[in-house]
């Protein structure tokens, strides 16, 4: 017979799978630019095949990220 930390753990459990199944990516079919919108310095291949639409170099999507 489950108990109440049973039912607890099931529903934290289900909660995280619904999280997880939200955050997951989904297949994009942008191309990456090949030169950051915010400085114009190419994007290196890697950082282009790696994340798919990548519209900023490495170093200006840091400073995007910390002003959010």
């Amino acid at each position: 017979m489950a108990d109440d930390i049973d039912r607890a753990n099931d529903q934290a459990q289900y909660l995280l799978d619904v999280a997880i199944h939200r955050n997951r990516r989904v297949p994009s079919s942008r191309i990456s630019a090949q030169f950051c919108e915010d400085s114009d310095e190419p994007i290196p291949l890697l950082r282009q095949q790696t994340i798919e639409g990548c519209e900023t170099c490495v170093h200006c999507q840091g400073l995007r990220e910390a002003r959010r």
